[in-house]
């Protein structure tokens, strides 16, 4: 593990001695949005002041998904990306519990006492208002309070956090958005712009021919985002930044196949294949179209790269994680 990097663990079981005693926050933290960071920052603070570890404990797959396995949650911020922005807001180490319904069984005390007490020796737990634990979801914030006097662990349950409109900040908002295409008002509610991460693939060159090399990516699933053209910044994994546009779709114009993410960078000419990049999302430029011809299409990417440069031109970072991720 590289100095200062966030240690990722599979199970409470492999937490070390030296994260023993830790503040907790736990919870799904799915999307790392600004209601979380609230819940998250706290925990950050009583372990400032008290000099403890840090540690989040968190759920692998989504519940949801292990429950209605028809129907699994489209994630926001898979384990990696999730543990990235931890490691940006501080912590030492993320459990990424699994989680089966053997698991999910546990009742609310045993989950108290074999998983904070026993495995992890907790200090302080910090979790949302709405947390809720055990089998059938028995365990509330007030018996989590309630165990942590008779175990000798702090607790502390942080309210919902609202808005500038006054709405409740969820992951459940955030996808409605990202499904419409609208990433700015998304970013306003992560707190960051929403980024994507993953391993260049090949495609089929179409955009060679049109004069707009791509770098291709696959999102899962393909319903997370509306299909359309982004204003997009990509990091390598040197660290550099590169601006572009980005198509999210199935290529109407030419084959209508899978789903790929492909994003054009401009003033570059290297080869991204095989490298693991960040892209982040700043605008919707417009929704994907089917085109009369090649002519027709090169006019409009001609429009978009003026109308992405621009935008990208004009950001200015949305706080902290932002200007970390895609600054």
């Amino acid at each position: 593990m590289i100095p200062g990097a966030i240690a990722r663990l599979g199970s409470v079981a492999d937490v070390p001695p030296e994260l023993r005693g830790a503040v907790v926050a736990v919870g799904n933290f799915d999307g790392v949005h600004r209601g979380h960071q609230a819940v998250l920052e706290q925990a950050r603070a009583i372990a400032a002041a008290e000099a403890r570890p840090l540690v989040c404990l968190t759920f692998e797959p989504h519940p949801r998904s292990v429950f209605r396995p028809d129907k699994p949650v489209a994630r926001l911020t898979p384990a990696p990306m999730k543990a990235r922005l931890l490691q940006m807001l501080g912590f030492d180490a993320v459990v990424e519990q699994g989680f089966t319904r053997d698991f999910a069984g546990l009742a609310p005390e045993a989950f108290v006492g074999t998983v904070l007490v026993q495995a992890m020796g907790a200090h302080h737990v910090v979790a949302g208002f709405d947390f809720h634990y055990g089998a059938r979801r028995g365990g509330t914030p007030q018996t989590l309070a309630e165990a942590g006097r008779h175990h000798g662990f702090g607790a502390t349950l942080v309210p919902a956090f609202v808005d500038e409109g006054g709405e409740t900040v969820s992951s459940s908002r955030i996808r409605d958005l990202l499904a419409e295409g609208d990433v700015a008002q998304a970013g306003g509610l992560l707190g960051y712009r929403w980024t994507v991460a993953g391993a260049i693939v090949g495609g089929a060159k179409l955009g060679r021919t049109l004069g707009y090399p791509t770098a291709n990516m696959v999102i899962e699933p393909d319903s997370l985002l509306r299909h359309g053209i982004y204003a997009v910044r990509l990091r390598r994994a040197d660290g550099s930044l590169h601006d572009g546009v980005a198509s999210f779709g199935r290529r109407p114009t030419f084959d209508n196949g899978a789903a790929l993410f492909e994003t054009f960078l401009f003033d570059f000419s290297g080869d991204l294949y095989g490298e693991t990049v960040a892209v982040s999302l700043f605008g919707f430029l417009r929704g994907e179209e089917r085109f009369d011809g090649a002519e027709a299409l090169i006019a409009q990417m001609d429009r978009d790269a003026e109308e992405a440069r621009a935008m990208l031109a004009s950001a200015t970072p949305l706080g902290d994680l932002d200007r970390r991720l895609a600054f």
